[in-house]
Parts: structure tokens; C-alpha cells; sequence
């Protein structure tokens, strides 16, 4: 038997790890919804975010070309944050997922009701 990586395996797993970390995913959603915004715009937003970890998420979707981040040499300095292009392509996936969760999460939320109901032995 070959071991098969992960991306092999699931070609879109590499895509899971970027987009859909815990808080990632309303970072590309705030500021595809809201546009341009500065970084406590993004902290108020986000609620129960930490300064230190919206930092680093932000870094990374810079580096991973899904942010562009606007420095505006001002007194006081002004930082912005958007979307780039490449973070746009992802709109249609996030409207899909949208969709989706509004017409099967009422079934899923019926599902685990069932399921944590039934006599089945717990692990």
C-alpha cells in the first residue's frame, strides 16, 4: 500500500488548511461584505477575536495574497485592510456555502437532536 498525501487524496484539503481556519474565514467575509476597513473595524466585527491572533491571521492572508494591507504614512499612521483580487475569486464559493447553510443547517441541527436523543451506546 502507498501512502497518500493529504492533497492527493483531497486535492482541495490544501484550499480547507487556507481558508477555512477558525478565523479566517470571517476575516475574507468582513472584508468581502464590508469592504476596505481598518484593523479595529475588523476587531469589532469579529466578535471574541483577539488583537494578537487577528494579527497574525492577517499577516498570513497577506502573505497568502488573499489580503492586500494599505499603510498610509499619517500622523497618527493609518493601516487598511481589503480583499485582493485573488481573495475575491473566493466570493462564489462563500455565497454557495451561504446558501447551503441556510437551506441544510434547520436538517443538521434536526439530525443532532435525533442522534443525542437516541439509546445509542456513547463512546
Amino acid at each position: 500500500m502507498t501512502d497518500v498525501t493529504p492533497e492527493l487524496a483531497c486535492p482541495i484539503a490544501p484550499v480547507v488548511d487556507i481558508v477555512f481556519s477558525r478565523w479566517t474565514t470571517p476575516i475574507l467575509w468582513s472584508l468581502n461584505e464590508y469592504g476596505r476597513q481598518r484593523f479595529v473595524e475588523l476587531e469589532r466585527r469579529i466578535d471574541s477575536i483577539t488583537p494578537k491572533v487577528l494579527t497574525q491571521r492577517l499577516r498570513q492572508l497577506e502573505r497568502d495574497g488573499l489580503v492586500v494591507r494599505t499603510y498610509h504614512r499619517e500622523v497618527p499612521p493609518r493601516v487598511e485592510y481589503e480583499i485582493s483580487p485573488l481573495g475575491l475569486t473566493l466570493a462564489p464559493l462563500f455565497a454557495n456555502l451561504a446558501d447551503w447553510a441556510k437551506t441544510n443547517l434547520p436538517a443538521v441541527d434536526t439530525h443532532r437532536a435525533t442522534y443525542d436523543d437516541s439509546d445509542r451506546p456513547r463512546p
